[in-house]
Formats: C-alpha cells, structure tokens, sequence
C-alpha cells in the first residue's frame, strides 16, 4: 500500500485545524482537492479515518491512530532531508585556508589537488602568511584552517598534527661545507648566510635560536621568499637554510649541496590549527589533509 506524502501532510492539517475549509485556506489549495486526497487516504486504509460535520471534522479511533503514524512519518522524513542536506552542502561552497610558506611549498599543493579532484565543487581560497598570521587569522575566522610551524604556542583552538618539517643547510658545491656530513648553528656563524626578511616566521625562529645559543647569523643577503634564497645560494652568495622539502628537488639540477643540521630544533612539525566548529566543507578538507598526512608517513 502507498501513501502520498503531500497528502499526509494535508491530512495533519485538517486534523490539527478540524476542518477542510480551513486548511485549504492556509495550504492555498482547493478544498474539493483536499477532501479528495483524503477520501483516497480513507481508501487505501479501508476505513473512515474523519468524521464530517457541519462545522468541521473530527477524528475517528482510526484517524487517531493514522494521525500518529502520519505525524511519525512526516517527521522521520524532514529528518532525512535535513541530514542529507548537511551532505550535500559538504560538497560545495568554499574553504579559506591559510598556511605558512614551508607548508605551500612542500605539501599543500599536491593534498590540496588531491582534494579538489575529489570535490571539485568546493574553492579553496588559499593565503601565505607568517605562522603567527595564520594563528591570529582562524581566531579572527578570516580562515577556516591554519597551517603553521608547530613551535609557535596556540591556546583556545583545535590543533592535530599536518606534516614533519626537516630543517637543513645548503651551500653551492664548491663551498667548504658542501662535503660536511653535518653542521651545528654555531659553525655556520663563520660564514655568510642568505636569510628571509624581517617578518618571516622560519627567519624568526632561526634568530631565536641563534640567540638562544648565543651566536649571531651574519645575513649578507636578504629575500622574500624560498625561491630567492635558493636562488641566491646558488649564485654563490651565502649559505641558506630552509626546509629540505624546498631545496632537494633542485639539487639534481643545481650545483647545490644540503648539509644536514646536526640540531634538535631542525625537525619540526607542521599543525593544523582550527576553531571548535567549523562548515562542512571546511571539516571535508581537514579530514583530507588528516588522510593525507597518514598516507605520507606509510
């Protein structure tokens, strides 16, 4: 036996006003056609489930019974379509993601084509900034997830594991530390050095440890960006460091040399920061990244 839900419908609001007239009115449909959709109702139940008066309509025993039922339906039904609905929204929409360099250039763009692949109808509106920009920008919720260098301290935000960000040292090959089987900060203190500008998160982080150990970085060169100071140590200007996963693709076809850093600081972790709730599309993507980053340590 099939009921229709429109009528249904219909007929829980003839129950819940007493009468057809009234429904009709509020469901701006004809009257005869409400009567009618009920008459079928009362046909496929095999019995009269109203009782017609003159000044509306009451409920017989059977009516009691199939407005409950009716009702658990409807109910069940509006459930159905609100969950799904929250599934479907996951696939489409937008994500504002912000991330520090080393994250852009050693991993977001091949997770983040993954992604797309997968959900095409989901944008991702990606920035690069400082770690300590990205932090601030999920608490501002100008982003819905940070990446950012794990030593930068977060409070009040959700926080998991992205990637593992190995630190190394890189000269031209025909530098006197290009057969070195490893370097501490303080030896590298006896030679030029190309460094990021003031700003850069990684930048920051070297100075502090620098400090911390009481050494100065001579920076006889200045850039912006990773490629800069690849660019520049390869030109012979200095020694550079950076994340291995930005220089060891070039090392086949540059006469770069990388020195491991014979440091405890020099692996580092790379988080994802997010607030508590974030949008379906958004958590789409964190849990892609997840997947990926678990993928990448197989």
């Amino acid at each position: 036996m099939r009921y229709d839900l429109y009528s249904l419908k219909l007929f829980t609001k003839v129950a819940g006003l007493g009468s057809i007239a009234r429904a009709a009115e509020a469901e701006n449909i004809a009257a005869s056609a409400i009567s009618k959709r009920i008459s079928d109702l009362e046909h496929h139940a095999g019995c009269p489930l109203l009782q017609r008066q003159p000044r509306g309509v009451t409920l017989t025993p059977a009516g009691e019974e199939f407005l409950s039922l009716a009702v658990a339906i409807i109910s069940g039904v509006d459930e159905l379509d609100e969950a799904m609905a929250h599934f479907s929204q996951a696939w489409r929409g937008q994500v504002r993601v912000a991330a520090n360099t080393s994250a852009i250039t050693q991993f977001l763009p091949e997770d983040l084509a993954h992604f797309v692949e997968k959900f095409p109808d989901i944008k991702i509106e990606l920035k690069e900034l400082t770690s300590d920009q990205v932090v601030t920008a999920v608490r501002d919720g100008t982003a819905d997830i940070g990446i950012y260098s794990g030593h930068y301290p977060v409070d009040n935000l959700e926080v998991r594991d992205y990637r593992s960000d190995t630190l190394v040292a890189f000269a031209p090959v025909s530098h006197p530390l290009s057969s070195a089987t490893s370097v501490r900060l303080e030896a590298l203190a006896q030679y030029d050095m190309v460094g990021l500008q003031a700003g850069s998160s990684l930048q920051a982080f070297l100075d502090a440890e620098a400090v911390r150990q009481g050494v100065s970085l001579a920076n006889r060169v200045e850039v912006m960006s990773f490629d800069g100071v690849r660019r520049m140590v390869e030109a012979g200007l200095g020694v550079g460091i950076l994340p291995f996963g930005a220089v060891e693709p070039f090392t086949e076809r540059t006469d770069l040399a990388l020195i491991p850093l014979d440091e405890t600081w020099a692996n580092r972790k790379l988080k994802i920061a997010t607030c508590e709730t974030i949008p379906r599309a958004a958590q789409a993507l964190l849990e892609g990244l997840a997947g990926d980053a678990k993928q990448s340590e197989r």
